[in-house]
């Protein structure tokens, strides 16, 4: 079933449950898709919904630091909520250990030597992790092993 389907299928079940959150959550996701695809003039396919979700995760996730910097415990639970509702939607995240191999390989493969190298090997792995993992995880640990090879 595609994101969209399921999404239209799980409004309806927090409409009957009377779950606020997570109607509420769905029908932003749906209406942040919606946008993005009247941008486009055309259906979004699976790695174009897959980014929407993940920048809507994104939002949720910075906006759950500011709230925790501010003391507003009200706002980082419903925040958080959200976030949970749309990680359900996400598709399957790199693990440490695989995020890890495909750094190394990469830099083997491009032969890079120092951090002045970083933007050589940000443009190779993004490609290959894209909407599998947060890009800030992936520059920190690229940074780590550039900084480890000087």
């Amino acid at each position: 079933m595609s994101v969209e389907k399921q999404l239209m299928e799980d409004m309806k079940l927090a409409m009957k449950s009377g779950n606020k959150i997570e109607r509420d959550t769905i029908r932003m996701l749906r209406a942040q898709i919606k946008l993005a695809s009247i941008d486009k003039k055309d259906e979004l396919n699976e790695a174009e919904l897959a980014q929407v979700l993940q920048k809507e995760a994104k939002k949720r996730k910075e906006a759950i630091e500011m709230y925790q910097q501010g003391n507003r415990e009200d706002l980082v639970k419903k925040e958080e909520s959200e976030l949970e509702i749309i990680s359900t939607y996400l598709p399957e995240q790199l693990s440490d250990k695989d995020l890890d191999k495909i750094i190394t390989e990469t830099i083997e493969s491009l032969q890079v030597t120092s951090e002045k190298d970083m933007g050589r090997v940000m443009g190779a792995i993004m490609p290959k992790v894209k909407g599998k993992t947060d890009g800030k995880v992936v520059q920190q640990k690229v940074k780590e092993y550039l900084t480890k090879l000087s």
